[in-house]
């Protein structure tokens, strides 16, 4: 039968002092288990323990079946009661896990709620128990159950050690589940960008020889073709060497990844360098419209850096604000020293970045445009080889974007240099 509204029993002051003794070395073992098989089996070996029976055992709903599964079992038993389904209709677990409330019987062999499948498929004889809900914030998940009490019947006082048994287990069993869940998707995220990340390298070495060969072959017949053919041919090239860039990039990505990238220390005068490469993006910008506006100190700004890949990511920084910028708008750039870094900022009056969106820009491939709609360029690369081209030199990149206002971009790198990769 079900008891209800269960008060604190009347028992021996030395039984209960032995009893909450044992509750609080099992809540301590509960707080610091996290597998789950471990978690279940103390559980029910505290739970035999607790009401003095003979066995006890776990179910949990299977969301997909519609039914209970015995989870923790008897060890000598363990194999063949984890075969077992146990309806819903027709169990004393299933009315538990239904009604959320405590069941008690005290002569299973009469009482026709008992789904006789268990016993007759382990040869087990179920003589009474005492069943109690798992739930979480009143939601019930599985069901708790001791089965044969030595010395007699279950009593009110074996209930309300189970209930309380049963509330913190709950919360165990609840914390260890979602563990195994995030471990199991952060192995699949795992899984998937180390796919991507094979993927990348296969790409960018299998991509590189054929391309040489267009860009040979395409320069070659360049010289030889009438004028207006020319401009067609210098297209051709123009697209070929962005996908080199690709390429590059995705090379870049690859190796700083997998710790093959290396600086190549030189003296760099960062007004020059920054002159270099905003040269190198004037057809970009005249494509779109937009105005390049330097703001440089009176003085060079020299320190040691790697040239190339602190251009590198210099030049996706300013092609980003070409690219997302409106005709007619501009990009500014520039120098100055602060507080030990030299500080270089990128300023739009582009479409700017929603706040939500931010952090994602430095992802790869990630595109503040939909793919399926955007009209602007690129893979989503640039600003995430940016990132850690400037994270190489110990410098760090920050974002501040307003929509429909513009992004500004600030990039600071150690003016030390070299220097503070080795401290």
């Amino acid at each position: 039968m079900a008891e209800q509204n269960v008060s604190i029993p009347n028992v021996p002051l030395n039984l209960r002092i032995q009893q909450l003794e044992r509750l609080l070395e099992v809540s301590r073992t509960l707080s610091s288990l996290l597998e789950l098989e471990p978690l279940l089996q103390m559980i029910i070996d505290a739970a035999s323990d607790l009401t003095y029976s003979q066995e006890s055992s776990i179910l949990l709903y299977d969301d997909l079946e519609g039914d209970l599964k015995f989870e923790a079992a008897p060890w000598f038993k363990s194999s063949q009661m984890q075969e077992l389904r146990v309806p819903i209709e027709g169990s004393i677990a299933g009315e538990v896990f239904t009604y959320g409330e405590p069941v008690v019987v005290r002569d299973a062999v009469a009482d026709g709620r008992i789904f006789r499948a268990v016993d007759e498929h382990t040869g087990f004889e179920t003589h009474s128990l005492l069943s109690v809900p798992l739930k979480v914030e009143e939601v019930c998940f599985g069901v708790l159950t001791a089965v044969n009490k030595y010395g007699g019947h279950f009593t009110s006082e074996d209930q309300y050690i189970l209930e309380t048994l049963a509330s913190q287990a709950a919360v165990a069993i609840q914390n260890a589940k979602s563990l195994i869940e995030i471990q199991k998707a952060y192995e699949e995220l795992a899984d998937l960008d180390q796919m991507k990340t094979d993927f990348i390298a296969i790409t960018s070495h299998e991509l590189r020889t054929p391309l040489g060969l267009i860009l040979g072959h395409a320069t070659f017949l360049q010289d030889a073709l009438e004028d207006d053919q020319r401009e067609q041919m210098a297209v051709i090239i123009e697209s070929a060497l962005r996908l080199k860039e690709i390429i590059e990039d995705l090379s870049k990505v690859d190796n700083y990844r997998t710790g093959a990238a290396v600086l190549n220390w030189e003296t760099v005068d960062l007004g020059v360098l920054v002159r270099r490469v905003s040269a190198g993006l004037m057809r970009l910008a005249e494509d779109y419209r937009v105005r390049i506006e330097f703001q440089l100190p009176g003085r060079p700004l020299v320190i040691r850096a790697d040239g190339e890949k602190l251009g590198l990511a210099l030049s996706h920084i300013i092609r980003n604000g070409i690219m997302y910028n409106n005709p007619g708008g501009q990009v500014t750039v520039s120098i100055e020293k602060a507080d030990g870094f030299a500080q270089f900022r990128v300023v739009d009056d582009g479409i700017g970045i929603p706040e939500g969106e931010q952090e994602k820009v430095f992802e790869r491939f990630y595109q503040v445009e939909n793919h399926m709609v955007r009209r602007r360029g690129g893979m989503g690369l640039g600003l995430s080889v940016a990132q850690l081209m400037v994270e190489m030199h110990q410098g760090r990149i920050s974002l501040e974007s307003e929509p429909g206002v513009g992004s500004t971009f600030t990039v600071l790198i150690p003016l030390d240099g070299e220097q503070d990769l080795s401290e």
